[in-house]
């Protein structure tokens, strides 16, 4: 079904993404997607957690247009659209400085403008001094620092984030949820996280939406009343621990 976009700004509390009665039945005659109801306003950040193949990483390539669904109906209302993968896919001949400016170079933003925006998100990232490193000479949460920073430049209404810390150490993992908390606070774009990890979903999230196994659809959604930006104490409360609990149990049943 055709991919609907909004070119108006959105205000805040707007719908920025919304899948209604989404499908997707692969050539192949594999069903990736059944009934998905989800949407995402501005200000908000919606965590996805699922079993591994439930279509979790495929609702943000729809969102994204990079794949559409065979029925249903998507919506998104965001003309800057910020997409952070699994993998920090950063080019290796270039600079820290050169593919953060990548976006703003593809659209054919001067250079003096993109190096500008560039600097503006290394400094907010926390990369300033590294700009003429090549990403080789970079860990791997100092990469994907770098990835988020790309798409930061273009100034995302709308920000998809494909489990982008799965492969880091739960120390520099639980640092850069910090961040993202930060940013989101100063931001407020609609973001839609993908993760396995529930305790990482609670502490990023405003909501959280929990997918049955495959054929993937929402069999919860459970609301995170923490104020933003989030210290990483809160992990440690009963609050945390007891709404950690019911989305772990949604979790199980939806997989059942």
């Amino acid at each position: 079904m055709p991919l609907t976009m909004n070119t108006a700004p959105p205000r805040e509390g707007s719908q920025v993404l919304g899948f209604q009665a989404a499908e997707l039945t692969y050539a192949d005659g594999t069903v990736a997607l059944s009934g998905v109801d989800l949407s995402v306003r501005a200000g908000e950040f919606v965590s996805v957690v699922g079993p591994s193949g439930c279509g979790k990483s495929t609702l943000l390539r729809i969102a994204s247009g990079l794949e559409s669904t065979t029925g249903g109906y998507t919506q998104v209302g965001a003309n800057r659209v910020g997409y952070v993968f699994q993998d920090a896919t950063l080019l290796p001949w270039r600079t820290v400085r050169d593919n953060v400016a990548l976006l703003p170079e593809l659209d054919h933003v001067g250079k003096a403008e993109r190096y500008r925006r560039a600097a503006s998100a290394i400094e907010l990232v926390g990369l300033t001094g590294f700009e003429k490193h090549l990403p080789r000479r970079l860990s791997g949460g100092m990469r994907m620092r770098v990835s988020l920073a790309r798409s930061l430049t273009i100034d995302p209404e709308l920000f998809l984030f494909d489990e982008p810390f799965g492969a880091l150490d739960e120390i520099t993992r639980e640092r850069l949820g910090t961040e993202i908390t930060e940013l989101f606070a100063a931001r407020r774009f609609a973001g839609l996280f993908v993760t396995h990890s529930v305790t990482e979903a609670v502490f990023l999230s405003s909501r959280v939406a929990v997918m049955s196994g495959r054929p993937g659809r929402i069999v919860d959604e459970v609301d995170i009343p923490f104020d933003f930006p989030r210290r990483p104490e809160i992990r440690f409360t009963p609050e945390f621990a007891a709404l950690a609990s019911r989305i772990s149990l949604a979790l199980r049943g939806g997989h059942a």
